[in-house]
């Protein structure tokens, strides 16, 4: 027996050495953990328990045979984030450049089956150079079947990713279907097809961080979610980023105790909308305003700034927060964010995420470009992610609220539960100039006679009465009020139940 738990010990000591003392040197020098490195930092304290430490490759073509490591270049296991439950991989780059062979699938394959039979979230660390060349056809296969299982849990148990290295060709689309893709500034890239192809093929002269680098897919793609300046911090955020998540889809969103006071009101946000209609003003000021001790969590922050998207607390719960921002755009709602929106609406509405709408749109943007690249297809996006929505939604229209745009957001008219209006909102057709161009056109040479009748049309339609009268607003509040209106809102919404028609699924724009 002491000879076997020597050859264990040994064995153990080769897995965990990976590719050996000067490749983690040169993993070291890029700036860059190594994969259990990186999962001692994600997850509490002596929590892992690692899975299929001695797996090795079958591959026996071109030499491959007398070259095995024990792992194979992916870490897996599960472990805890602040207590609660998770399963995570974790290729490593040191080993084969973390490439994918037939046996690191299956590893990968095995806890995200795990996963899914016991209800338990999945984190991917991805940090490789793609398929394992030698293997062929079988480690596209492994790829394939990756992909299956990320598609089967979507909706079922979160799936975030951390792209902390190389991510290129087919390797892309695992962390694509995924929930969240978190990235590290210079040090991670994703492409379906790297530099040297886009030169070959397009003649295009292009870096690899200006093709998928984080800033690349943070601010002009909106593939990923975040980027950190280094791994450390990507991996620590994404422990408070946990906090916000659900186990699964039949667990609702998480509490913890919370000492912020739900009736707290507060009498700045009297004064946050300006006089001046056209006048922009910071809408996450108002986020952290009524959140629970001005905690939110904002994803997509450099995409599409005109929607604000991201995780707060009421009363230590969960909950979702979709915001225009007056600042960017005038919080017009055009393509990237409309899609923005409708990805995170269903994220939130599959693991019952209750839905907070903070709306001043004075519409869709206008314009060729819009209309060309298909702004009614994806403006629906977002339409159809609210409509089908069933968790509690909550919608504050803080000024404008016009045309399309005011249905889009969370509406009344789309099963909105509680639609509160600041007194100063305008909810209406259209903004009164324009509005009063159209009616009065032949009076349009009369400049004084078209103030009047913008006057006019403001007081008559472009306030929350009308609206208030036909019930489409529950209630006119004053914004100090807001958060204890929310709270008390949310509390009411508990229990609330509401079942969609039977379907396979439905057919989303795409």
């Amino acid at each position: 027996m002491h000879e076997v738990i020597q050859e264990l010990g040994k064995k153990r000591k080769l897995a965990r050495l990976g590719g050996g003392e000067r490749r983690i040197a040169a993993q070291h020098g890029r700036g860059k953990l190594t994969a259990r490195e990186r999962i001692a930092i994600l997850l509490d304290e002596d929590s892992f328990e690692e899975w299929d430490t001695f797996v090795e490759h079958r591959c026996t073509d071109f030499g491959m045979q007398d070259k095995t490591i024990p792992g194979d270049g992916v870490v897996t296991g599960y472990g805890t984030i602040n207590g609660r439950l998770v399963f995570v991989y974790s290729q490593d780059f040191t080993v084969f450049g973390g490439s994918l062979s037939e046996s690191n699938a299956e590893k990968i394959c095995k806890v995200m089956d795990h996963a899914m039979k016991t209800g338990v979230p999945v984190i991917g660390i991805n940090d490789s150079g793609g398929a394992r060349i030698q293997e062929g056809v079988a480690s596209l296969g492994g790829y394939a079947e990756v992909f299956q299982r990320n598609v089967l849990a979507s909706g079922v148990i979160p799936q975030i990713s951390l792209v902390m290295g190389p991510c290129a060709g087919g390797a892309v689309y695992s962390p694509a279907i995924t929930d969240f893709i978190f990235m590290v500034q210079d040090t991670s890239y994703m492409f379906v097809t790297g530099p040297d192809v886009v030169r070959t093929v397009t003649h295009e002269d292009v870096t690899a961080e200006d093709l998928g680098g984080a800033t690349t897919h943070t601010t002009k793609s909106g593939v990923a979610d975040l980027a950190f300046e280094n791994d450390v911090a990507a991996l620590l955020m994404t422990r408070r980023f946990f906090n916000f998540l659900p186990q699964n889809n039949r667990q609702g969103p998480p509490r913890r105790k919370s000492f912020d006071n739900s009736a707290r009101t507060d009498p700045v946000l009297d004064t946050l909308v300006p006089d001046n209609p056209n006048q922009p003003y910071d809408m996450k000021e108002l986020i952290g305003k009524v959140v629970d001790e001005e905690d939110f969590f904002e994803l997509q922050p450099d995409y599409a700034r005109n929607l604000i998207i991201g995780f707060g607390r009421f009363q230590g719960m969960t909950v979702a927060l979709v915001a225009n921002q007056p600042m960017v755009l005038a919080g017009c709602l055009d393509i990237s964010a409309s899609i923005k929106g409708a990805r995170f609406v269903r994220f939130c509405d599959a693991f019952s995420i209750p839905i907070v709408t903070f709306v001043d749109v004075p519409g869709f943007m206008p314009g060729t470009g819009q209309e060309y690249g298909g702004i009614i297809t994806h403006g629906a996006k977002l339409l159809y992610a609210y409509a089908e929505c069933t968790v509690p939604k909550i919608t504050v229209i803080t000024r404008k609220a016009y045309g399309g745009a005011y249905d889009v957001m969370a509406s009344k008219h789309l099963r909105g539960d509680v639609n509160l209006a600041w007194p100063c909102a305008e909810i209406a057709v259209m903004g009164p100039k324009g509005a009063v161009e159209i009616i009065f056109r032949e009076d349009a040479r009369d400049t004084e006679l078209l103030e009047k009748r913008e006057q006019e049309y403001r007081k008559k339609f472009a306030n929350p009465f009308v609206a208030g009268r036909r019930g489409y607003v529950d209630d006119v509040i004053l914004p100090r009020d807001t958060r204890k209106r929310i709270c008390r809102s949310l509390a009411m919404l508990g229990n609330k139940r509401l079942d969609n028609p039977w379907k396979k699924h439905g057919n989303i724009p795409l």
